[in-house]
């Protein structure tokens, strides 16, 4: 049976039908902003997952930030590292491991990118974003460099992100409308965070493609975090 690794190649090579279709469904109206997330899998150098998952080894992890409170845009909530893609950017990938780099501190030799997806468009900030997706083949020490972009960086095993326990959705309620998206329940070193919006939809696709998922329940409401002060 191919393992993640195998598994993730394979998704970047032969992607066929479009993974992110209900994010689609609102293209940017004029002309967009390019950015790129960089979306690294590894293997955990802590301590693994306690579970055992059905489709993923206990110590197959993701690198995820949270974003500092100060911020303006999405403030306070979990992410991939990434940002704008910048003039002096070769490509979308150059700029996924820039940010990685600038927001982290984690070496880029160190990763093995295995491609890009097609970009995905917010029509709220007027972006369009894309994934590149990455294998740390030799993981480095990670932190928040800059208290002013992130609040904290953390490695979280797949396995539990796939705990059925931990999954649910955020709806927000507004003028007589409802918009529901995919949640996960994490806990981190810095305390519990809700991870949800962009991040969460990219992941939820992502295992759903991938045939990682779990059955859980959609049903599940988890509360948003109240907005920093």
């Amino acid at each position: 049976m191919p393992g993640p690794l195998d598994q993730l190649q394979a998704l970047v090579e032969h992607r066929g039908a479009d993974l992110f279709p209900s994010l689609r469904a609102a293209p940017v109206e004029g002309e967009a902003r390019s950015a790129a997330v960089l979306i690294l899998f590894g293997v955990l150098d802590g301590i693994p997952s306690r579970r055992t998952a059905a489709h993923v080894p206990s110590d197959l992890d993701v690198l995820l930030l949270a974003r500092a409170h100060t911020l303006r845009a999405h403030p306070g909530q979990v992410a991939f590292p990434g940002g704008r893609v910048d003039a002096a950017d070769a490509d979308a990938v150059a700029a996924a491991l820039r940010e990685a780099y600038e927001e982290t501190g984690l070496d880029p030799d160190g990763v093995d990118v295995l491609g890009t997806l097609d970009p995905v468009p917010l029509a709220f900030s007027r972006h369009e974003v894309t994934p590149v997706i990455g294998w740390w083949t030799a993981p480095s020490a990670v932190r928040a460099v800059d208290a002013a972009e992130s609040a904290d960086v953390f490695r979280v095993a797949v396995a539990d992100l796939l705990d059925p326990a931990r999954r649910g959705v955020t709806v927000i309620r507004r003028d007589g409308r409802e918009w529901r998206g995919p949640a996960f329940s994490l806990d981190t070193t810095g305390g519990a965070q809700t991870l949800w919006g962009f991040t969460a939809m990219i992941l939820d696709a992502l295992f759903d493609r991938l045939g990682w998922t779990e059955p859980w329940d959609h049903r599940r409401e988890i509360t948003l975090p109240p907005p920093p002060d």
